[in-house]
Order: C-alpha cells, then structure tokens, then sequence
C-alpha cells in the first residue's frame, strides 16, 4: 500500500491469477467432458479463467487474444469508472445530507436557531402544539453536528407524532446557511439565546441575518427572541423589525420569582398556563355576545374562562364589568383548545347566598430570606420591593462581598415607577455573608421569622473550576429542609433551578414553587410563536404594576364551609372588579401531579369550600392610559419593537 495505485493493482492481478488458474485446471481435469490432447485442456483453463476474471478467454491467434484481453480490460474499466462515480456521488450526497447543509424544502413550519437549555422545551412545546395538525415540521439549525442534534432531540424530546423535525447544522448568524431552512415561507422563527457569555450579541447577529434574507430588509414572518442582558434589548428589538417580540429573560424570571414570593403556589399556575398540556390562552369570536357587557361574558361559557377582550388588535385584560361588547371585538378566553369554548348561559348556577361579604384586608410588613447571588439577584429584590409594604425587610445570605449585596440594594430601592408606591426607602436589605451550603450559616437565621425563602443558584466565577449546575441550590436545600425539620414548620421556598432534570432531585415540599429559568423562557417564547397576540397579554400578566394573577383565600369570595358551584366564585369576583379562572384545594395541595390547581373548571362544578382553599383570579391596576368617549378606559398597548 505504501508504493501506490499501480502496486496494489499489480498485487492483486497476481494473487487472483494465483487462485483462479489452479481453479480453472482442477475443473478441467476432473470434467468429464475435458479435452483429450494438451493444447485443448489448456485452451478451456484460458477460456474458463478469463470467464472468471471477465476477459473474455477468446482462442486463436496471439494478436486475436491480446484484443480480446484489450477490449475487455476498457470495458472493465469502464465499468469500474461508472460505479465509481455513481458511489461517489451518493456517498457526497448522503454526507451533505448528513451534515445537513441541503435546502428546506417546507411551507408553514416553525424556525428555531440557536441551542441552549431552552431548545428541548421550545421543540416538545412546538410538537404538543402540532399534534392535532395533519403535518407540521420544526427546523432547527444550530452550529453543532447534525447526528448529535437528532440524537439528543430524540432522547429528551421522545416520539413526536405527526411533527417532523429536521436539523440543519452551520452558524445562524450567516444569511447563506440561514436560508437553507427557507425562513421566508415559515409561520414563525425562534432565535434562543446560547449559554455562551456572548449569547445576547449572538442573537442580534442571528436576527440581522434573518433580516438580510428577508426581502425588503425586514423580517416577513413574526419572529420571537431572547436576550439576557437589558443592554441589548432595544438592539434585539431593532433587529427583529416590526414583527418581532424580544423578551428579557433575567427580567421575565425575576419577576415571576418575586411573585411567587409572595404568593405561594403561583409557579404552579403560570406552569399550566405556559404549557401546551393544559389549558392556554385564546381567542374567541362570537358575534351574538355583541352589545352585552363583559360582566355578563364571564358567565356566557360554561367550559372556558373570559379574562379579556382582543379590541383592534389589542389585548385588554380584566375590562371592567360594564364594558359593551362591540361588534369586532374578540373574548380573550382560558379553554382546552382555540376551538373549545361553547356558549352556555351559567348565570342561573350563581348562588347568591353563598357569595361572601367584604372582609377587611389587612397589610403588614413581609420578612423576605435570599439564600445565594446571582445575576439576577439585584432584579428578584428589586420586583419584590416594588410592592413590598412599608417596613419590609430582605436579608440576603451569599458568599457574596457584603459591599456588592448592599450597593445592588441600594440600587434598587432608588429606582421607582414615579407614582410613589414601593419607591424610596420603604423597605430594608440586610446583606449577611456566608455560605449557605453549610449548615451552621443557616442554623444561626431565625427561620421562623421569614414569610418566605427565595433560593438563588450561584454562576461560576471567573477563575473557579466549573460545577455542575445546581449543585449548591441542591445542597442548600438539603440543609434547609433539615432545619425546617428541627423546628416544625415548614417554609414557603422558591427555588431557582437551571436544569431541568434536576427538578426530581431537588429536596422540597409537595407543591413547591420551582423556577427553572430556560424552561419557563422556553415555554413562553413557544406560545407567543404559535400566537403572537399573547405578547402583550404575557407582558401585561408579567409586569410588575399590571393586571397580574393572585392567589386569594377563597373566604373573600363565598362562605366557607358550604358546597356551591364555581359559577358563584365567578359572580363574586365579577363584583369585586376581577376574573376568577380557578382554584387550588388546600386538601389536594400535596397531591402529584396538580398539586391542589385546577384551572377552568366547568361553572356548574358543585364544591365544598374550606377556609385554606384559594382563588385564581386575574385582578389588578392595568388600565392605565387614555379614556375613549364612553367614559372607558382604552387598553394599554406594549411598545415591542
């Protein structure tokens, strides 16, 4: 092998005239049909190897044999070429295939670019949407190896019926290699955030060649985007034209940690209502409901949940009661599917003597304990004191320098909405250094005194080998379970987890509140692409001064302690200016898998309430803007690009 082409030919003419001759002689010999003389046994061994080795084995004349031998060597050679060049071009095919740099041949399919720990959740989500469609594709192009993509899509995503997925490998921020997924004829495009340091400015580039495939300059089809930092959330949005939404993910996390801070139990109703397995947002056309109030809406469904009204384009959450249904307005409701809701008259379900009387609210200081830093620490205290009341304290316990902890909350509580509520000093951050892997840091803390525990995941440092993630918001939660253990009472916690798959490994109660910061990201980019209208319904739900959901004690909507219908829950929150969607069971609170939440129940439901119980609503101060002439507020629309 080492002399070359003309060797190894040479080689294995002689090793086959080796083997073939001796062959063809022994079967000539022991025929009984062989030739009687010399000349004519030799002549059918020529004739019977050149059959073999396809030269023909003609006799007669030296010059007749020699271009027998000639022809048959070019037409073996010819031979050999054309299968060569066939199995060469197959086999190039297949390896481009393989690598897969071929053109998307697909209409309507959804564009994912980019991998991170969001791509398995946005990719099952997308599949789940799809299942009810006759054929749907998901096109994801990620510059990694296309093998590994499908074998990991295969492995954390599973079966996914009729949705096809099609991986295409190169770098996203290339126009040339973005437009082999044929972005222009796609329903939408996700662009995730890589787990890079550099992912913010990875997606700007992503979203800029997305716009230089386009025609026009702008992007033709609604593109949905993340970004990490603030400071490149109006470049992001610059990019992604007028069709593109682009969410702030540590903002977006942040405030749901805040808010299920301080109302328990919320993570679970944003999960339901994030997910394609529940029930989700949609809109609703019914043209006879025009000229009838809103009040009289949220007991026109008896198996979906009115929450708002699409008015030109724009959602508008928790109208008030008395708002006229205008003809081209659409419901915004809480069904199973887009095609679910059905009219049905509840009203005469309401039971008005099991509606409850107004109770006094009561408004007192909160104690908030932060275990651990992040990047998102400053955001998470910041969100929180923004509603936090006057004298409310947050002790911040990380292996932090103390300087850093108090000049982020110092930050914080300067920064105010303008209106006075939550701005200035009205509440205190005491910053304690420790490690709160250790049990004597925590064992030194009057656990008993918070209202709530907030666990933060610590990123590596610069200079630090690399942990797996988790690792130390696993262990901090060991220890603080054995300490709820010791002194018997177990602790409201929200805890921040990075991975997914960790979630079964992390030691909390039954029902816990659990963000898992990609996969909340994740489900929520997913939704808005498969409708984009949910943007500024999510945005207005997520703000921190907004129509937002609560959990409130079921005893402020009916009396407790007798069995009426959901219907009566509805009519009650209509009176207090609010939506209720559902509730959660304080009997089935530490029950898998809906811990206690039911979301949209059928108004006719029958139910005894007890006084631990609680009720989904959307409520909220989220009417803020101008005053159409009927004296109505008009929705507030969210800037976007």
């Amino acid at each position: 092998m080492a002399r070359g082409t003309s060797a190894l030919v040479g080689w294995l003419v002689l090793v086959c005239l080796a083997v073939v001759v001796p062959a063809s002689a022994a079967l000539v010999w022991t025929s009984g049909h062989a030739p009687a003389t010399l000349s004519g046994k030799v002549a059918a061994i020529w004739r019977l190897t050149g059959e073999t080795m396809r030269l023909g084995g003609a006799t007669g004349s030296p010059a007749g044999v020699a271009l027998s031998v000639l022809l048959a060597l070019v037409a073996l050679v010819y031979v050999s070429t054309l299968v060569g060049l066939i199995t060469t071009g197959l086999t190039e095919r297949l390896i481009a295939l393989r690598r897969g740099r071929s053109k998307l041949l697909e209409r309507g399919h959804v564009v994912v670019l980019g991998w991170s720990e969001q791509v398995f959740t946005v990719v099952s989500e997308l599949v789940a949407a799809g299942a009810n469609q006759r054929r749907s594709a998901v096109a994801i192009l990620a510059d990694r190896d296309k093998t590994a993509m499908e074998e990991s899509l295969q492995s954390k995503v599973g079966p996914t019926g009729r949705t096809r997925l099609i991986c295409r490998s190169g770098p996203s921020a290339d126009p040339a290699v973005l437009a082999l997924t044929s972005p222009a004829t796609a329903d939408s495009v996700i662009v995730l955030p890589p787990d890079a340091s550099r992912g913010d400015a990875d997606v700007v580039k992503a979203l800029l060649a997305l716009r230089a495939t386009a025609r026009g300059g702008d992007a033709t089809v609604p593109v949905v985007a993340a970004v990490r930092d603030s400071r490149y959330l109006l470049a992001a949005r610059l990019a992604a034209g007028s069709r593109g939404v682009v969410l702030e993910s540590d903002t977006v996390t942040a405030r749901l940690i805040a808010q299920a801070a301080r109302r328990p139990g919320l993570s679970l109703v944003h999960r339901d209502l994030l997910d394609f397995a529940g029930d989700e947002f949609y809109p609703a056309a019914h043209p006879s409901l025009a000229g009838r109030e809103f009040g009289e809406a949220l007991l026109s469904y008896g198996n979906a949940s009115a929450v708002g009204l699409i008015r030109g384009g724009v959602p508008w959450l928790n109208p008030p009661a008395r708002t006229v249904l205008e003809p081209d307005d659409q419901l915004l409701v809480i069904a199973a599917d887009d095609d679910t809701a059905e009219l049905a008259d509840c009203a005469s379900l309401v039971d008005e003597r099991s509606v409850a009387g107004p109770r006094p609210s009561e408004t007192r200081p909160e104690r908030l304990l932060v275990l651990g830093w992040n990047r998102r620490a400053p955001l998470v205290l910041r969100e929180w004191g923004r509603n936090a009341p006057p004298g409310s304290v947050a002790d911040v316990v990380a292996d932090e320098d103390e300087a850093v902890v108090r000049a982020a909350c110092d930050d914080d509580r300067d920064v105010g909405d303008g209106d006075g509520e939550g701005d200035g000093p009205g509440w205190t951050c005491v910053a304690l250094r420790g490690d709160t892997t250790r049990p004597e840091t925590l064992a030194g803390l009057d656990l008993g005194s918070y209202d709530s525990v907030i666990v933060l995941g610590q990123e590596p440092r610069a200079g630090e080998p690399p942990e797996e993630p988790d690792t130390r918001t696993l262990v901090t939660l060991l220890v603080l379970r054995h300490l709820e253990r010791r002194t018997g009472r177990e602790l409201p916690v929200v805890t921040e987890l990075t991975d997914d798959a960790n979630r079964p490994l992390a030691p909390l109660g039954p029902g816990a509140d659990v963000i898992i910061s990609g996969k909340l990201i994740g489900l929520l980019m997913a939704q808005i692409s498969q409708n984009p209208h949910l943007a500024d319904v999510f945005d207005e739900l997520f703000s921190a001064d907004g129509t937002q959901i609560h959990l409130r004690s079921a005893a402020d909507y009916v009396v407790t302690g007798h069995e009426t219908s959901f219907a009566t829950v509805v009519a009650a929150a209509r009176a207090r200016g609010e939506c209720a969607v559902g509730y959660r069971s304080r009997a089935d609170a530490r029950r898998a898998p809906g811990y206690g939440l039911r979301l949209n129940p059928p108004k006719a439901d029958r139910r005894r309430w007890s006084d631990g119980d609680e009720v989904v609503v959307i409520a909220g101060e989220g009417r803020r803007g101008a005053v159409r002439s009927g004296g109505l507020p008009l929705p507030r629309r969210t800037h976007r690009g």
